[in-house]
């Protein structure tokens, strides 16, 4: 049984192992370059009570990670964030993901967030269809933005805006 969690300091190895992996093996990030564990520990201090970061946990290893990050570092963008979820690649597809961002989306109106947005490359059915899920929208569509595994992709912008 898994259970969702805010995430500590001690996390963050998992955290950037479970990334690593999707910069090397997916198109779920535009990073190409794996990140350090000092990128990854500046990267967690940035985040705040508005901007948790979370972790899905089994048997008390780490198979997950959410964070809502701040949209814009513009003060007019404090009530929005992104939504980012990552799942280690042997428990993908058993509803960590989904567990991850539902929790993402009642902390993020708990905290008095007005939007979150998701970014999704276009190949990632799994993602968009999750998002959806939670009623999020496709607001547009960004035209071969980036080049990975040499090949443009588009990203889908994603967006669930509170009634608050």
């Amino acid at each position: 049984m898994q259970t969702i969690r805010a995430a500590i300091e001690s996390d963050v190895l998992a955290i950037t192992d479970i990334y690593n992996e999707a910069v090397l093996n997916t198109t779920a990030t535009f990073d190409t370059d794996t990140k350090s564990l000092e990128d990854r520990l500046a990267w967690f201090r940035n985040h705040d009570d508005k901007h948790p970061i979370i972790v899905a946990e089994i048997a008390g290893t780490v198979v997950g990670w959410g964070s809502l990050s701040r949209w814009s570092e513009r003060v007019a963008y404090d009530t929005t964030a992104e939504a980012s979820v990552y799942v280690h690649v042997d428990h993908r597809q058993k509803g960590i993901g989904k567990q991850l961002l539902e929790v993402l989306i009642l902390e993020g109106e708990r905290v008095g967030l007005h939007s979150i947005i998701s970014r999704v490359t276009s190949e990632n059915e799994v993602s968009m269809r999750l998002n959806e899920i939670f009623q999020f929208e496709k607001v547009g569509i960004l035209k071969e933005v980036g080049r990975k595994f040499d090949r443009f992709l588009d990203v889908h912008i994603m967006q669930v805006v509170f009634k608050n």
